[in-house]
């Protein structure tokens, strides 16, 4: 009856029955199929399509689903190809993966998860594409690349090398479940970027590698490469791409521009470093959030971001100092960190100083290389604030700011904002590293800088006033500072109107012996500063004096002379014009020559030795007289203070003026970068 029944059904019926039969006939057959039979197939098909040994050594089992299977090898050696330096890919006691079925119909390996016991591996990559882990025969970037979710191993093995990259390392893996959530630890050994790496740490039993949707997996880590240090303990999603990242960390290291050959992330040099924050990386943009630290003697907190999407990276931030220490300020331009700061941060090894570096001829401009390249890597956009500045020694700062600006190999400074003697020193630095050497321009302006605080020693005398105002316009080529300066044009002012000193300077300056006395038996201490201005006309680093001349209510100073940036050498001669007559003068020319090192004063000595030996042979006669060798009939005259700041204020035309304009176009707005999301 039972037949009947089946045979008066409809043929649609019946034929989702026999399709229902063979399905369930398969799932029997596949359930209970010997799989190990088809190990020696397997592993010659994997062998021939790969061009490398493939062997399942000991047996083969597969779990199957509708959507994916589960494959067990217990004994695996999979062969690297014949130009890796590792013999095999994977070898290992037992290997199992899921796989995807479906993706295998268009050539897809996708692995969601792949469990190797006691592995050893060997990963390789050429700067041709070639890589180890493509499965294609030509093991390029066309070939056949499994994409990975999850990754458990225990202890093992795994060497990755990349010669173009500088990069060849090997971590030995152990695992133990005593260890709490992260069972898995590791230690690093070999190069990283060219220089020597060490690594320890550990992590969870089981590696996201690009497993979307998974739980975030705990990760701690202890590195060293070369002097660069880095402690970091939190949670990454993704190994692949170091995606989904967020960590607090603690990096310290010798400079922040050994950074650059690490992370590609373009940094000035600085003094011994020590800093700490919160790392967090999405995409492409990476985050460092509550950044704190030291940098030398100064402190340095703040918020950065470095964004990979463009062309370029970019990196944008706000940092602050509560103290800045000038000395930190010299690896900036090419000096080497004093003794002050060199052994600021515990762990690491103190680099060169200044003491410890000696300068050939005892030249003092920084003659190390700027490094240009990094401009060119990477565009920026940083604002720095330093609330004090401490350690100034002869310069008053009071705070700075600077706003930093990098676009396609052009570093601008603009604004530049110092607080120096109660004024401020402002204007723009711009470096056009697409060139070679690089155009470097300053623009600074000098404004309201107050004479007393600018003379720490007129400041003691308490009735010291009077203001500075100035200027900087210098273009030119250069790679070190020094190189720059030596080839500069452009024009460089400075100053006064009037004021007044509370100090015996300008008495001593003249060698007036009567003022001398007057101030003693009065008590005198007061001059006033009618006007004063020093100004150069720069031409191919060659300063020449274009108005010097420094007008008080005792004397007329005027000088002539030039400073050769070049050879740091130094050629001034001032001639003081006493304004009254005095007794017991010895006015003669005063001298300023030698280096910017190891400058040297004195007196002209021939005018000096014409009234000395007047003054002797006076004496021969009558002891007396010898005093009128010395009287001076106070020859000098009030200067021109209009005319004498009107010439400081406008350079010579020729080399000068064109440098100074060149200079000037620094203050223009150039191209930004775009910014990233």
């Amino acid at each position: 009856m039972a037949t009947n029944i089946f045979r008066s059904r409809p043929l649609w019926q019946k034929s989702l029955a026999f399709l229902v039969l063979l399905l369930a006939v398969l799932v029997i057959v596949l359930a209970f199929f010997p799989w190990d039979v088809l190990r020696g197939p397997v592993n010659r098909y994997v062998s021939e399509k790969t061009g490398r040994k493939f062997e399942i050594t000991r047996r083969l089992d597969v779990n199957l689903g509708l959507r994916q299977a589960t494959v067990k090898f217990d004994g695996i050696e999979f062969a690297n190809p014949p130009w890796a330096r590792d013999p095999y890919l994977v070898k290992a006691d037992r290997a199992e993966f899921d796989i995807r079925i479906w993706p295998l119909l268009a050539s897809k390996v996708n692995i969601p998860r792949l469990a190797l016991f006691s592995p050893t591996v060997g990963l390789q990559m050429e700067q041709d594409g070639r890589r180890t882990w493509a499965l294609g025969k030509d093991t390029s970037d066309s070939g056949t690349v499994p994409s990975i979710g999850l990754v458990q191993i225990d202890s093992g093995a795994v060497d990755f090398l990349a010669k173009h990259l500088g990069v060849d390392l090997h971590a030995d893996l152990s695992y133990d479940t005593s260890r709490g959530e992260m069972p898995l630890s590791y230690r690093i050994k070999g190069r990283y970027k060219g220089q020597p790496l060490t690594a320890n740490g550990r992590t969870g039993n089981v590696l996201q590698i690009n497993a979307a949707g998974a739980p975030p997996f705990p990760m701690e880590i202890n590195a060293a490469a070369g002097q660069t240090q880095l402690k970091a303990a939190g949670t990454v999603a993704e190994l692949s791409g170091l995606d989904g990242i967020d960590a607090k960390f603690e990096l310290k290291g010798q400079t922040l521009g050994a950074l650059f050959p690490l992370l590609g992330i373009a940094l000035p040099q600085t003094s011994p470093y020590a800093l700490s924050g919160d790392l967090s990386k999405r995409g492409t943009l990476w985050g460092v959030a509550g950044l704190k630290g030291k940098l030398g003697l100064s402190d340095i907190a703040g918020d950065m971001r470095f964004e990979q999407s463009g062309k370029l990276p970019y990196l944008s931030g706000e940092l602050r100092s509560r103290v800045m220490d000038m000395d930190d300020l010299g690896p900036l331009i090419g000096l080497p960190p004093t003794a002050r700061t060199a052994n600021t941060v515990e762990g690491v090894a103190p680099p060169p100083t200044v003491t410890q570096v000696k300068r050939a001829g005892g030249k003092v401009l920084p003659t190390a290389p700027l490094d240009f390249e990094r401009l060119r890597a990477m565009n920026a956009d940083v604002k720095y604030t330093a609330d004090r500045i401490q350690n100034v020694r002869e310069i008053p700062l009071d705070r700075g700011s600077v706003q930093v600006k990098l676009d396609s190999g052009v570093l601008t400074l603009d604004p530049l904002d110092l607080g120096v003697a109660g004024g401020k020193l402002g204007g723009a630095i711009r470096i056009d590293a697409s060139k070679n050497p690089a155009d470097i321009r300053a623009s600074l302006d000098v404004r309201a800088m107050q004479l007393a605080r600018l003379f720490p020693k007129l400041e003691t005398t308490g009735n010291s006033v009077g203001r500075l105002d100035g200027r900087v316009n210098l273009s030119g080529s250069g790679s070190t500072v020094a190189n720059w300066l030596g080839g500069v044009s452009g024009d460089v002012a400075v100053i006064s109107g009037r004021g007044q000193f509370g100090n015996l300077l300008p008495v001593f300056a003249t060698l007036v012996g009567g003022d001398i006395i007057k101030f003693l038996l009065r008590g005198d201490r007061n001059v006033e500063l009618r006007c004063a201005a020093l100004a150069f006309d720069v031409n191919k680093g060659v300063m020449t004096g274009r108005t010097l001349v420094v007008d008080t209510t005792n004397a007329v100073f005027t000088a002539t002379g030039q400073a050769n940036l070049a050879t740091e050498g130094l050629d001034f001669v001032i001639r003081p014009e006493p304004k009254s007559k005095n007794i017991l003068s010895i006015r003669t020319p005063l001298v300023v020559n030698g280096t910017f090192g190891a400058p040297k004063g004195g007196l002209q000595v021939a005018p000096l030795a014409e009234r000395g030996l007047a003054a002797l042979a006076l004496g021969a006669i009558n002891p007396l007289l010898a005093l009128a060798a010395t009287i001076e009939t106070g020859p000098g005259e009030n200067a021109d203070c209009q005319g004498v700041l009107g010439d400081a204020n406008r350079p010579t035309a020729g080399a000068a003026a064109n440098g100074a304009a060149r200079a000037k176009a620094a203050k223009e707005p150039v191209k930004q970068p775009v910014k990233q999301p």
